[in-house]
């Protein structure tokens, strides 16, 4: 990655004449009538919580990463994308009556995604190919380690390793909890939440997209071992929405680091959790301001998934 002047983080947006939709962890989605506007902040959240200070670039890392699978996976799966052109979203901001100061569009440059509208479902599309995260402490807890168990519908046989590759990717839907964590639910309980049919469709175009981004993360020396997708229903389409198989939602790997039997490095925010966990935060609000050698840290991991992934040397 060639060396860019590092810019302040931008931690919050606001747009005059624009209502904004929802302000989430991290991007903040304005209504522009017929389109939705969604900026990536450099916030960044660990255990549930927002950091007080940002990283730098990460929200533009996460938009041009997003762009870059968005185009992609056109031949897999309709999506929301319509453009993330600076001057494009200048002029549909200024046509749905927001008011745009060159600072203003300094501060959205290269961080703001135009889609259109879709139905979100309430459920979340996790693929995963390894046995990492939530689902290794699953299978640890049933016993996994010591006889043959199942989860979520999926036989899985004794004595699997952390980090162990599943024989076939599997699809391990989520919903949100009340305390804004992710919950692990059966396939057969999406289904009662959106429907037989569309919980079908959403788990094969789900496996689909993530055999096609692993396929090509690997060619470029990376493995993606599991993601989340979001999907709404526009037009009667399944559309994939929101963002995909940036590090904030997926787990990319070093295919030349890959040691199975334990945690992995990953492409994402290591830095923060493994420096929260070591300073002896509660992991209740208010979290502790980041030092700058943790920041730097995980943006340049940030920075490394981009360029690794999409090829590119430069963010726009």
């Amino acid at each position: 990655m060639s060396e860019q002047a590092v810019r302040e983080p931008v931690l919050s947006t606001e747009i005059p004449g624009l209502k904004k939709f929802i302000s989430g962890k991290v991007r903040d989605v304005y209504d522009l009538g017929e389109t939705l506007l969604l900026v990536a902040s450099d916030r960044i959240s660990a255990f549930d919580v927002i950091m007080p200070n940002g990283i730098p670039d990460k929200g533009r890392v996460l938009t041009q990463m997003a762009r870059f699978w968005f185009r992609t996976l056109r031949p897999i799966a309709v999506t929301h994308y319509i453009s993330c052109d600076d001057d494009f979203i200048a002029a549909a901001i200024t046509a749905a009556g927001g008011e745009l100061t060159p600072e203003l569009k300094q501060k959205l440059s290269g961080r703001a995604t135009l889609g259109v509208k879709a139905n979100a479902f309430p459920v979340e599309c996790v693929v995963r190919g390894y046995i990492a995260g939530s689902l290794w402490k699953e299978y640890c807890q049933v016993g996994g380690r010591e006889k043959a168990i199942t989860l979520h519908g999926y036989e899985f046989p004794a004595g699997l390793r952390e980090s162990d590759k599943l024989p076939t990717p599997i699809f391990t839907p989520a919903t949100k909890a009340e305390s804004g964590h992710d919950e692990n639910i059966s396939t057969a309980r999406a289904a009662e939440i959106v429907g037989a049919e569309i919980a079908a469709e959403l788990e094969s175009t789900s496996i689909a997209l993530y055999s096609a981004a692993n396929a090509l993360a690997a060619s470029r020396g990376i493995i993606l071992a599991d993601t989340k997708f979001e999907f709404g229903l526009r037009n009667g389409s399944l559309t994939l929405i929101d963002e995909a198989l940036t590090p904030d939602s997926s787990r990319y790997w070093a295919v030349a680091d890959y040691e199975p039997g334990k945690s992995q490095a990953s492409f994402d925010k290591q830095f923060v959790r493994d420096w929260l966990e070591a300073s002896g935060w509660k992991k209740e609000p208010p979290a502790p301001v980041l030092p700058p050698e943790v920041v730097a840290g995980t943006r340049a991991k940030y920075l490394e998934a981009f360029e690794r992934i999409t090829g590119l040397t430069e963010l726009s």
